[in-house]
Order: structure tokens, then sequence, then C-alpha cells
């Protein structure tokens, strides 16, 4: 699985570089704040909202540290889809957050 950490992420997004962030933390969490143009599916919804995961994109994988996001990433993987799991998750995020 490939993996990244916020820092480096967060550089990406800085640089105006074209990233996909999927975020799977529950409602509840994501109401405190999300990475600006994150698309929230909660990880338990993600077998059933595939529709919503361009096969021709990369993904970078949220969650709260990067446990819930691994395995999301590990998922799907294994469905075919280009991913990387951000370690550390929105614990390591400084940036502006979108309610």
């Amino acid at each position: 699985m490939k993996q990244i950490d916020m820092q480096a992420l967060t550089e990406k997004i800085k640089n105006k570089e074209d990233v996909n962030v999927i975020d799977v933390r529950e409602d509840d969490e994501v109401a405190q704040g999300k990475i600006p143009g994150a698309k929230h599916i909660p990880l338990g919804e993600i077998p059933d909202r595939l529709d919503e995961v361009d096969e021709n994109k990369h993904y970078y994988m949220v969650c709260r540290s990067g446990g819930r996001s691994g395995k999301a990433s590990e998922f799907l993987q294994k469905e075919g889809y280009d991913v990387t799991n951000v370690d550390g998750g929105m614990l390591a995020w400084d940036g502006d957050v979108e309610k």
C-alpha cells in the first residue's frame, strides 16, 4: 500500500497540484471540519459507493490518524483503484478546514 505523510500532502495542496482526497471518517467527525474539497465517504459505505470513485483518478485517503484510511486504501487497491493512504490523518492537518 502506498503511503504519504500529511506534511507531503499539505505541500501538494499548497502547490495547487490536482489532488483528490477522500475522507473516510464518520459524519460527526467530518462535521468538525475536513480538508477543503475532500469528498466524504464513511469507511463502512465505501463498498456501496464505488460509483462515486473514478477509476481513472488517484486518491489520497484520510481519516483521523491513518488506520481507517489504511483499511479503505487496501480495499480500494484490491478493487483496482489508485490510492495512497495519508499517514497521520487529520490529527496532523494544520491547514484550514471546510465544514
